[in-house]
């Protein structure tokens, strides 16, 4: 078994059911968002009145944290299966991990206003 500081699960089945359970949690965001634009008249009244809900905030924010475990996941699968170099996988999963706490924390900064 592939022992790694980087993976987020510390094991296989637990990577396996956070790819699983973010992927439910992405595509019910999708499937409201896109329920939401067939529905309503997307505007920016309507945008923000939904944004202003705090149930929606909420909502967005465990998609956006979603995002950024299934993405790490994924990332840490595919460097760990196709960069076989120590170092060069490490800088890679470095640059990946930096670039999701920028992203989440933008996120976040946009969706509260912090």
């Amino acid at each position: 078994m592939v022992s790694s500081v980087t993976n987020l699960g510390r094991s296989g089945v637990y990577d396996w059911l956070i790819q699983r359970v973010t992927a439910y949690v992405l595509a019910l965001y999708t499937i409201f968002l896109l329920g939401f634009a067939l529905t309503t008249d997307v505007n920016y009244d309507s945008w923000s009145a939904l944004f202003g809900q705090t149930w929606f905030r909420i909502f967005s924010l465990l998609a956006l944290l979603s995002l950024g475990a299934h993405a790490w996941v994924g990332l840490w699968t595919v460097t760990t299966d196709y960069i076989k170099a120590t170092l060069p996988r490490f800088l890679v999963q470095a640059a990946c991990g930096l670039a999701m706490f920028v992203y989440v924390a933008w996120g976040v900064q946009i969706l509260w206003g912090l």
